[in-house]
């Protein structure tokens, strides 16, 4: 696989776009609370749901590096728009994958 059809599957098709639309807007909006609001409380659940299971793999990763206190923002964010992207093109794939079977599964004609 090249870079360019990495791209088509992660950027390039409807399932994607939708998903990393989603994605980019909750985490702009987490973001925008956590920096602006006075208390986030749970505000990057919505995130963190919309990205699992990766996200958790990665959350866990996140706990032991930075251990019992919170890890910085940055690191959070980072975690999130990866655990996007990843999960973007496995999404991407699986358009592609129903596409294909669609176009070459069945003859015209037959239920």
């Amino acid at each position: 696989m090249n870079a360019r059809t990495l791209i088509r599957l992660t950027f390039a098709n409807p399932a994607s776009a939708v998903y990393l639309t989603l994605v980019a807007g909750a985490i702009a909006v987490a973001t925008g609370i956590t920096l602006f609001g006075q208390d986030p409380g749970f505000v990057w659940i919505w995130p963190t749901l919309f990205t699992a299971p990766s996200s958790f793999a990665a959350t866990a990763v996140g706990m032991l590096l930075w251990g019992a206190s919170k890890p910085p923002l940055w690191f959070s964010a980072g975690v999130l728009v990866a655990c996007g992207l990843v999960q973007s093109a496995a999404l991407g794939a699986a358009w592609e994958a129903v596409r294909r079977g669609r176009r070459h599964g069945r003859p015209h004609g037959r239920p």
